[in-house]
């Protein structure tokens, strides 16, 4: 979905929007349930491991879509991707390219079966908790540590996709960040054999913007969180400037972000997903910061990814 974050999602206080908004989230509630009623779940002969979030967007599922390829992967299984076919998508599509087969539907259990056909032996979905029409062998909800659920209120009046309970549908929690055990606290009442993990990001090529002067960008669900990640590994961070999720960068903004570049002397750096949606002509101009995902207790992840395979 393409969209422009409102600040009072992430407000910890009830705002005048929220209260405003709320009607139209008991609408969507209904309509979700609705449909949740109506979908018949589908068992499939191979394992499903879905990665998904309750948090619309900015909540790291695609590097940790990559980082389960590869554990499944060295466990000596076949496993294929399967992601819900949208254009604005281009860019999460082309970095899973470069890891593995990707299988594109509009209709995931079409992109399940396709995958089955083609000799693939282990389905991991980008995306789909919301997707009742799949009974998944093992979920992952991915939270980011700087919003974790926002205000808590539902579409639009929030950025939930459904209610906190749902937790209680998943098997496994990462949250990138720093560790919260009011968190943790809140999760296990809900669900006591939950398991959660923490991730961070590391920066893998950060000796090529130290002790420069930077200009970045971004137009991914969070950006704030991108921008933070810079300065946390003390990159000097001139202007930041944020677009929309999936943002189609214009001519114009793009000949903007190099004359402040030019004026300050600065790099221009933006993210992976930012820079494939960039025009062949700017990418000279421009680079991207290459993250790998650091994952807490390691080991325990991937053993329980392997259990489940």
């Amino acid at each position: 979905m393409k969209y422009k974050k409102p600040k009072f999602w992430d407000c910890p206080k009830t705002s005048f929007w929220s209260i405003i908004l709320y009607p139209f989230s008991i609408i969507y509630l209904l309509l979700f349930n609705l449909v949740k009623i109506l979908k018949i779940q589908e068992k499939f002969q191979i394992p499903i491991i879905c990665i998904g979030n309750i948090y619309l967007g900015g909540t790291g599922k695609t590097p940790l879509v990559l980082e389960v390829f590869n554990i499944v992967k060295s466990s000596g299984k076949n496993p294929g991707i399967v992601k819900k076919s949208y254009d604005y998508l281009y860019d999460e599509i082309t970095m899973l390219q470069k890891t593995g087969k990707i299988f594109l539907d509009k209709d995931r259990k079409k992109s399940i079966n396709s995958l089955i056909s083609s000799d693939y032996n282990v389905a991991i979905l980008d995306d789909g908790f919301q997707d009742y029409s799949i009974d998944k062998s093992f979920s992952i909800l991915c939270f980011n540590g700087n919003q974790l659920i926002g205000n808590g209120f539902l579409i639009p009046a929030g950025p939930l996709r459904e209610n906190f309970n749902s937790i209680k549908r998943a098997d496994c929690i990462i949250i990138n960040g720093d560790k919260n055990y009011k968190f943790e606290d809140k999760v296990k009442k809900i669900s006591k054999e939950i398991k959660i993990f923490y991730s961070k990001y590391k920066i893998a090529n950060l000796n090529s913007f130290k002790n420069k002067k930077i200009i970045a960008f971004a137009g991914i669900g969070n950006p704030s969180n991108f921008f933070k990640l810079l300065k946390d590994n003390n990159i000097k961070l001139l202007k930041s400037f944020a677009f929309p999720d999936h943002h189609n960068y214009s001519d114009q903004e793009l000949k903007k972000l190099q004359k402040i570049s030019t004026e300050n002397q600065a790099i221009i750096i933006t993210t992976e997903k930012d820079y494939c949606r960039l025009n062949e002509n700017f990418k000279s101009n421009c680079e991207f910061v290459k993250v790998n995902l650091d994952i807490e207790n390691k080991k325990d992840f991937i053993n329980l990814i392997k259990s489940k395979i």
